[in-house]
């Protein structure tokens, strides 16, 4: 057992504990690696499984991170990465963790109040988009965000096997009312752009307490403008040379990921994005153990994608068609893929119910249900013939809707406690549903792509997956020092109704594929020792099984500038996942090394090319035969470290992730053997000081490291730091806040103080400035 000191640490200052599931004001009790919960909103995570778990609290976010966004919460935690692009990032922010990259969005589980906020309609960003519904949360509601590494409870599908993260939401027990106004302004300049990206924010947020109910409003605006992500380009090697072609100058040189000689034309895709998020809460304590709730959630993004032209003709003029001729050789024409517009329209809705019972005796249980709904998602873009200037006043294009998208889940949970809360064992049991439902219509737009109504069925694709989950884990304290947890989990997925229709194909696709359905266990294992009075040993095992998404299956699309290819008889992911270790109380701080593999059989794996010939990414998604990582996790924390009022926390992550057997190849047989996986970097770091100068001040300096990286499967992309290139990365940031008085607070931060430029397939954000003003009632 923790001495109150050191319980006190871990729930208050430390930014990321292993305690954090308990409100600052309230003590929890850490035994053998446990957590468990005093006071406070509760977690959705497991408190009784004994494996990594880390949180960080809205106090903590608020004074020491630069959020403008919930992902923001994440930054510093061991081995997490979020590839935020801009703020309010929709379609891009990827949870990536210990041994899965960027590109793989359903290999983490993220919640809000235990609603599932993932998107397992797909992985990654191929074809269409699946990043996490970050939007339903803003940071200002945040009280409290709690995170798992791996898949060692059998509460939760294959698709926590790198992490599971939950957002703990505000609940109030009084009246109480907030307001955040933000800005963030952020030069950019890169090749022949030079620019100063601007947004703003804000957002308000009211609730109260009285009697048996409670209920909290939020309401958050952004209007973001965000850099250039995408950038036309010719290879130097595709020139032809001779007289033919505009003759340009502004073209920019460079190389690609290859490091092949190439001309950069112009930048596409510079987001102008307004975004509103709504969530209202509403709780009633039927009985003093009896507790229903209901979240409702409403996001809404409007979006624009706007190119611009590097080129310029003799007269000066922007040129954005036709055949080109950059110093004596010829090149292909500009279409309206090199300079796509777009525009987005998004209204999405999400609502949660529960009812708990919550005795702490012998037998408590919950029901609990969600869902998800793309009520409206839309994205115009002009056609490939329908080139600027023109283009941006209308002419032929295409409309992709995707509404009738959507999901939702069903929970029924029990705790059985037979000799009560200091029983000898704690069984967790249940029954879960998850269903998912995409519909994707992509239409023609013959007249005007900004205004028109659809016209001729380019192409449709959906198909809906169920996953149908019975578990059951035991936490068994077996002896004075020891506890161990066993589990079970057994799944049904099926899919069905999968269709896939091209009309314009050669020859035309209009394909109904047969349904399909697998039964898997998963079984989970862990094991905790109290060592010494202030050393824990732990060690953990688990199974994952994360079954192909719908977009996976059936999800082919082909816009412009972008092509996916899917594959119906993809094969489930299984993993199987260990961790081994130490965590050391050392009065004041808190230090983990954490020993962890993985070994993944047929792992789910998107991967993007550029097609030169189509000018064109081609995206096509694969099993890959086994991947095996291993690696170490050494992270620290610290409260009050050499004076008092500085907090500091520290990790250093090491994963060895390989390809050791694949069938499949990406130029040549056997070109992928041995080679590192994607997005996933041998070495990462992370590290945040803050410190209290006295009741009103307070500052925080951040920096994050990344190591070399390679986004293809045979690594063949060399050069990072390019336009598709992921390349290594460190950053500073910096925060200092002051309390005006008792309701009102300003801050100003600057993100990437040193102003490294890195990309992971697009390029990061460079320096940015970010000032808030917080009003507290």
């Amino acid at each position: 057992m923790r001495c109150n000191r050191m319980a006190l640490a871990i729930a208050i200052a430390f930014p990321f504990s292993l305690s954090a599931n308990a409100q600052t004001s309230d003590v929890p009790v850490k035994e053998l690696g446990m957590v468990t919960i005093t006071g406070g909103q509760p977690t959705s995570l497991p408190t009784q499984i004994p494996t990594t778990m880390e949180g960080v609290t809205g106090e903590q976010i608020e004074q020491s991170i630069n959020a403008t966004d919930s992902e923001d919460a994440l930054k510093y935690f061991p081995s997490l990465l979020v590839r935020k692009r801009y703020i309010g990032d929709y379609n891009h922010a990827i949870l990536s963790s210990r041994a899965s990259g960027t590109g793989n969005s359903a290999r983490s589980a993220v919640y809000a109040d235990g609603i599932l906020l993932s998107n397992y309609l797909g992985n990654g960003i191929g074809g269409l988009s699946f990043p996490p519904r970050w939007g339903l949360v803003t940071p200002e509601e945040i009280e409290r965000v709690d995170v798992m590494y791996g898949p060692f409870s059998a509460a939760y599908p294959g698709n926590s096997v790198g992490a599971v993260v939950d957002y703990v939401t505000r609940m109030p027990t009084k009246f109480e009312a907030h307001a955040k106004m933000g800005y963030v302004s952020q030069p950019f300049e890169l090749y022949g752009t030079d620019t100063t990206a601007r947004s703003w924010q804000a957002s308000t947020s009211v609730g109260n307490k009285r009697g048996d109910w409670a209920w909290f409003l939020n309401f958050n605006h952004t209007d973001s403008q965000g850099q250039p992500l995408t950038f036309a380009t010719r290879t130097l090697a595709s020139g032809t040379p001779g007289t033919a072609g505009t003759p340009v100058t502004g073209a920019v040189p460079g190389l690609n990921g290859a490091n092949a000689p190439w001309w950069i034309l112009g930048s596409g895709t510079a987001y102008t994005t307004q975004q509103d998020h709504f969530k209202a809460k509403v709780a009633w304590d039927i009985t003093p153990t009896l507790r229903a709730a209901y979240t409702l959630g409403v996001w809404q993004n409007q979006s624009q994608g706007r190119p611009v032209s590097y080129l310029r003709d003799a007269a000066g003029q922007p040129v954005t068609s036709g055949a080109i001729n950059i110093g004596g050789s010829s090149y292909a024409p500009l279409s309206g893929g090199d300079f796509a517009l777009t525009n987005e329209s998004l209204l999405h809705t999400m609502h949660g119910l529960s009812v708990k019972r919550h005795t702490q005796g012998v037998f408590d249980w919950e029901v609990a249900a969600s869902l998800y709904d793309y009520g409206k998602d839309q994205k115009r873009q002009n056609s490939a013939a329908n080139t600027l200037p023109d283009a941006a006043s209308g002419g032929p294009g295409t409309l992709a809707d995707g509404k009738g998208t959507g999901w939702n889940n069903l929970a029924l949970k029990g705790i059985w406690r037979p000799g009560g809360m200091q029983g000898a064992h704690i069984v967790d049991f249940g029954f879960q549903q998850d269903h998912y439902q995409l519909d994707y219509l992509s239409s023609a737009i013959p007249g005007n792509w900004l205004q028109d109504h659809p016209g001729a069925r380019v192409s449709e694709v959906g198909g809906k997956t169920r996953l149908q989950s019975l578990y059951a884990q035991d936490a068994w304290s077996f002896a004075p020092r020891w506890k161990m947890v066993l589990g079970l989990r057994g799944e049904r997925w099926s899919a069905y109704d999968g269709r896939t229709a091209i009309p314009g194909a050669a020859p035309a696709i209009d394909t109904r594929w047969a349904g399909r359905g697998e039964t898997h266990l998963s079984p989970k294992a862990a094991l905790s020792w109290q060592w010494l009075a202030d050393t824990v040993l732990k060690a953990s095992a688990g199974r994952a099984v994360r079954f192909p998404t719908v977009s996976e299956l059936y999800g082919a699309t082909s816009t412009a500038n972008a092509q996916y290819l899917n594959d119906p008889n993809l094969r489930p992911e299984k993993s199987w996942t260990t961790e081994l270790s130490a965590e050391k109380d050392l009065g004041n701080s808190l230090l983990r090394l954490t020993l962890f593999t993985e070994d993944t059989h047929d792992a789910l794996y998107t991967q993007t090319t550029f097609d030169t010939v189509a000018n064109r990414n081609v995206s096509r998604v694969q099993n890959v035969g086994r991947i095996a990582t291993k690696g170490l996790e050494l992270a620290w924390s610290g409260s009050d470290v050499l004076r008092r009022g500085l907090d500091l926390n520290a990790s250093v992550t090491y994963a060895d992730s390989v390809i050791k057997d694949n069938a499949g190849f990406v130029a040549v047989p056997g070109d992928t053997l041995g080679k590192r996986q994607p997005n996933v970097a041998k070495w990462r770091a992370s590290a945040l000081a803050s410190y209290r100068w006295n009741a009103r001040w307070s500052t925080s300096i951040g920096a994050r490291y990344s190591g070399p990286q390679f986004r293809t499967l045979n690594n063949s992309d060399v050069n990072g730091f390019t336009y598709m290139g992921v390349s290594q990365f460190f950053t500073v940031d910096l925060r200092a806040r002051y309390q005006v008085n008792k309701h009102l607070a300003a801050s100003f931060g600057i993100d990437n103080a040193n102003n490294y430029p890195f990309w992971n397939f697009h390029p990061y954000p460079q320096r940015s400035y970010v000032a808030e003003l917080k009003i507290d009632l």
